[in-house]
């Protein structure tokens, strides 16, 4: 179930219906991931979330803002998932890094190499034209990062990564090279870049 956060008073007019506000979030992630941002109107969102007409501005300022807390969603309902493989103590830390990569390369090719990542796709669509959107996308950037080079840092610790380069420069890395990837898989409709990535990343970069 993915979490959302949590109901926020109307800004006018009468009082919103519970759960009004989590349908257009879970339209929207839908709606931006399948379409991208500039394609999914405010009618298209509130017709999949099957709630009145006039109900969005209930809840959201603009679009614009609509769409940060849509990238706030996201990127909460897979954090959990991303800090449960990154942390596990039972798993050594590099072969944890291995099987999350292999893990996410098997779904997207079990999903036709389609859509991508939501932020990746965002941060191409619409950093350079909406900070609001911007900054929610540096931030969750910064905070996947992070569990990223926690466990490359146990690694290092472990002796099962050798570099000496530090572990936030090594996971932002692999981050940057992982959504490059993604963009390069949906023009392919190939998972030759994904695998490219992990013959690199886990032949030459986190040795």
């Amino acid at each position: 179930m993915m979490t959302l956060p949590p109901e926020k008073p109307a800004r006018r007019g009468p009082k919103p219906k519970v759960g009004t506000r989590d349908k257009l979030i879970v339209a929207g992630i839908r709606a931006l991931h399948g379409g991208g941002y500039a394609a999914s109107g405010i009618k298209e969102i509130l017709d999949a979330a099957s709630v009145p007409k006039g109900s969005f501005y209930n809840h959201f300022e603009s679009k614009e803002a609509f769409g940060g807390e849509v990238v706030d969603a996201y990127f909460a309902a897979g954090l959990p998932e991303i800090k449960r493989r990154l942390g596990d103590p039972s798993v050594p830390p590099l072969e944890r890094l291995e099987a999350y990569f292999a893990d996410r390369t098997v779904a997207f090719r079990e999903g036709g190499f389609m859509r991508g990542c939501l932020m990746g796709n965002l941060s191409g669509e619409v950093a350079d034209h909406s900070e609001t959107i911007r900054n929610r996308l540096a931030r969750h950037f910064d905070t996947w990062g992070k569990v990223l080079a926690d466990c490359i840092a146990e690694a290092q610790a472990s002796g099962s990564i050798t570099s000496a380069t530090p572990a936030p420069l090594l996971a932002r890395f692999v981050l940057d090279s992982w959504e490059g990837a993604l963009l390069r898989m949906r023009a392919d409709r190939s998972d030759q870049p994904l695998e490219d990535f992990r013959t690199v990343i886990f032949g030459s970069v986190l040795v």
